[in-house]
């Protein structure tokens, strides 16, 4: 029989709105007589295999799935550098987390992590992200985003990447508070079985949930380590064309969407629903930049307008039809270049 989950130290649907915590002390820069290893650049992500369902066995840790942008933190002796899964500096864009990293306890360390806004019932979600980021390509920076930390890869001079996941944790826990609602929080551990934990966060409205090998250590790239198991398909597709609507916001009927098959585009259906007023305009104004007359995908609906395959949508879906469509398809927004999506690929 398998246990329920362990009640959090916090909850993780909490119905008021977040709140900041106070920065912490300082901590002593006192540090072991040990060899030191130099701080990397930059560290390509550990990315999750997405699995159908959760994986079994004590060697696996649980964690909520956040929806958002994943980023880098690193605390250097020069300041601090928010670098998205690209490689490409966004400090300026997060100024709240910039300043709760540099009130972290320690003289250098690279979190891993991501940024996300959470919604009134502490659910992350990326439109809301989107709109304080002032949209795809927009320049403002979001106080509204927290940081949520998951990894540790770099703790005060010494390179972590080598140990195993229950060390790198700990560290982590050490750093980052568990009660607190600081703009830099612990996306934390929950002892659960893996198919119980699944129906509850999908239950509450969560995306899904990560599993962790707590053996393994942190290796770059989508090799296995971590598994993620989602609630609803979420998924990034290019955007290939549009039809127009006399009755929808923007004049903006459905868009049309390809995946990658190879070195080239297939189209794999459209969504109608998921716009609001506020994206629907901005969308439109961007897809009138990018009409061609040359589709990038092989598409045959009759009054279709094609684009550039520039642009890049993050769409929920349910299903897939058996001739390869999306089915109830949502639009969530759009995805940053800096953000480096994977485009869903069609085996």
């Amino acid at each position: 029989m398998t246990k329920p989950p362990r009640k959090s130290s916090k909850p993780l649907l909490r119905d008021d709105a977040p709140i900041r915590g106070r920065p912490r002390r300082q901590r002593d820069p006192a540090q072991p007589n040990l060899p030191l290893d130099p701080m990397p650049d930059r560290i390509d992500p550990c990315l999750a295999l997405l699995k159908p369902r959760p994986p079994k066995g004590p060697q696996w840790a649980f964690e909520v799935k956040w929806d958002g942008y994943r980023l880098a933190v690193h605390i250097e002796p020069t300041g601090i550098r928010i670098l998205t899964r690209g490689g490409h500096d966004w400090t300026h864009r997060f100024p709240a987390i910039k300043l709760a990293a540099m009130w972290l306890p320690v003289g250098s360390a690279i979190l891993d992590g991501e940024a996300v806004v959470l919604d009134k019932q502490g659910r992350s979600d990326f439109g809301l992200l989107q709109q304080s980021l002032g949209g795809r390509g927009g320049k403002k920076s979001s106080n509204d985003a927290i940081f949520m930390a998951f990894d540790l890869l770099y703790f005060d001079g010494h390179d972590l990447r080598n140990s195993e996941l229950d060390m790198r944790r700990h560290l982590l826990e050490d750093l980052v508070t568990v009660v607190g609602h600081g703009d830099i929080r612990l996306s934390e551990e929950i002892e659960a079985d893996g198919d119980q934990l699944l129906a509850s966060a999908c239950e509450h409205g969560l995306e899904g949930i990560i599993a962790k090998r707590r053996d393994a250590p942190y290796r770059s790239g989508r090799l296995g380590d971590w598994v993620k198991v989602k609630c609803i398909q979420s998924d990034s597709f290019v955007i290939v064309g549009y039809e127009k609507s006399t009755a929808a916001r923007a004049g903006i009927g459905r868009l049309l969407l390809a995946a990658r098959k190879g070195k080239k585009l297939v189209y794999v259906g459209g969504v109608g629903t998921g716009f609001n007023e506020r994206n629907a305009y901005e969308l439109r104004e961007k897809l009138d930049g990018l009409i061609t007359s040359t589709p990038a995908a092989a598409v045959d609906r009759k009054g279709a307008i094609f684009v550039k395959p520039t642009l890049i949508a993050e769409i929920e879906y349910r299903a897939w039809t058996d001739d390869g469509k999306l089915r109830h398809a949502s639009y969530k927004g759009l995805r940053e270049k800096q953000d480096n999506a994977a485009v869903y690929e069609v085996e």
